[in-house]
């Protein structure tokens, strides 16, 4: 048996699979996000050991896990978690939907060095600004510094006493040369780092680690059961979904949206705002587009309505043309293709006939228009999507889903579990590692359903998706 751990921005899940990748078990716990100033967002590391103790406990009430090999993670990728000496957190870590270190990312990014050996635009939400951001205005916690790991490395640093990092999450950091994949000696001096306080590199295939003795008899596994690499949650999720080969893509609406294609080659096109990131398995790479508020975006209005996010999309009915009304969901920012920690969110051209069903609407049509604007910038770079896979929270919409395959014009196919792709994805991570098996393993799912495009809607979502990019170009000026 398998176990793959997936440390999301509002839980942490978990899965137990069988030699067979049938899922025997599954546990989620909550976790939340503080913010406190605009634009920031924190997590106290401790509260993920907390979920994770949760959620195997969880699966030991279930199942027995004194079968268990190998231990898979996936996590939200670019948080800088900052320890000392002893391995003691210094302050909250710094989540990737934070955008405080907007000029000092914009500093990095103006050294050519970076997008050349990134391959990517040095954005506020990656890790190596954050630490710019720290060593000038928290200078004492900077000097104290010995060690910096991503939230999925904290936990493995518990789990085994191991400091790792894999190839996927440490190419978001901005100091990994990803066509090599290693740290830039040259990108780490330049935030006034070393290599000496970065974990050491393995790939997401391999054994990063073994379970400590201690938490295998808390959990009733056995000795010796060891802990993969991994993979950043949106590479975990391409595993956990079979996108593993050149022309394979999904598209995930969790807390962030994300549209992912994976490439056997290196092509970075860091201009397009596309991120170019290693897979998680070896001499394999991917592009991404990213928008910062897809769930969250959902969510956020559930909050201000008060009631369940289910509720609200249970109440649309069938798919609908745009209305004249747009939301720009930019909570906090937004990456792909704008770049743009400063632009906030907004709705345009309310009336007196919207009530809560249509403002719902508005808000994931508004959402929808911006995995459109990651489309054609993977497009621009030569990227060719013919078909998705859909996985997170929000793909239990099917209004949602068939609004983002109408306005991409694209089928999209619904996995029977597609709520757990990180965490499946961790799992088979973790098989690889137990037991020498590669990417042959990572199939594509079973297949609920596919819900295909509205032929007769897809060029009113092309014009309310143009009138949504004219309104950000408007929006930006008013800034």
């Amino acid at each position: 048996m398998f176990i793959g751990l997936d440390l999301g921005t509002s839980g942490l899940k978990a899965v137990l699979i069988d030699g067979a990748q049938a899922i025997l078990a599954e546990a989620t716990a909550p976790l939340t996000a503080s913010r406190p100033q605009s634009g920031w967002s924190e997590q106290d590391p401790a509260d993920w050991l907390e979920a994770a103790d949760q959620v195997m406990q969880a699966l030991g009430a279930q199942r027995s896990l004194d079968a268990v090999q190998g231990i898979g993670l996936s996590g939200q990728m670019h948080g800088a978690t900052l320890l000392d000496a002893s391995d003691t957190v210094l302050r909250p870590c710094i989540l990737w939907n934070d955008t405080r270190s907007v000029d000092e990312a914009a500093g990095l990014d103006a050294d050519p060095q970076f997008r050349a050996l990134t391959g990517n635009i040095v954005f506020p939400g990656f890790t190596a600004p954050k630490l710019a951001w720290v060593a000038k205005h928290e200078p004492d916690f900077f000097a104290r510094l010995a060690r910096v790991l991503l939230p999925k490395d904290y936990v493995r640093l518990w789990l085994t006493g191991e400091a790792v990092a894999e190839m996927s999450d440490a190419a978001g950091t901005s100091w990994l040369d990803v066509g090599k994949r290693d740290w830039s000696d040259d990108l780490l001096a330049a935030t006034q780092m070393t290599r000496a306080q970065m974990p050491r590199l393995v790939e997401g295939s391999d054994v990063s680690g073994v379970l400590r003795d201690t938490l295998a008899a808390r959990w009733g596994l056995p000795k010796g059961v060891v802990v993969a690499g991994g993979g950043g949650d949106n590479a975990a999720s391409a595993v956990g979904v079979g996108v593993v080969q050149a022309g394979d893509a999904f598209v995930s609406l969790g807390t962030s949206g994300v549209l992912f294609a994976a490439s056997d080659a290196y092509h970075p096109d860091a201009a397009t705002a596309v991120h170019s990131f290693c897979h998680a398995l070896p001499n394999t790479w991917h592009q991404m587009g990213v928008i910062l508020a897809a769930a969250d975006a959902l969510n956020w209005f559930a909050g201000v309505t008060g009631r369940p996010p289910a509720e609200l999309t249970h109440a649309l009915g069938p798919l609908q043309a745009p209305a004249r009304p747009l939301f720009l969901p930019y909570l906090g920012g937004e990456r792909t293709p704008h770049n743009d920690a400063n632009i906030r969110a907004a709705f345009l051209h309310l009336d007196h006939s919207l009530d809560t069903v249509s403002m719902t609407r508005v808000v994931l049509e508004g959402v929808t228009h911006a995995i459109r604007d990651s489309f054609d910038a993977l497009s621009a770079t030569g990227t060719k999507i013919d078909r998705l896979i859909a996985v997170g929270g929000g793909s239990k919409s099917d209004y949602w889903v068939q609004a983002i395959a109408t306005s991409l014009d694209i089928a999209i196919d619904l996995p029977v579990s597609g709520d757990f792709g990180g965490a499946f994805g961790a799992a088979r991570l973790g098989m690889m590692a137990a037991t020498g098996a590669g990417a042959e393993i990572a199939t594509r799912p079973d297949i609920a359903r596919t819900i295909v495009p509205d032929p007769s809607l897809t060029a009113s979502f092309a014009q309310a998706h143009a009138r949504y990019r004219d309104s950000y170009v408007a929006l930006k000026g008013l800034t």
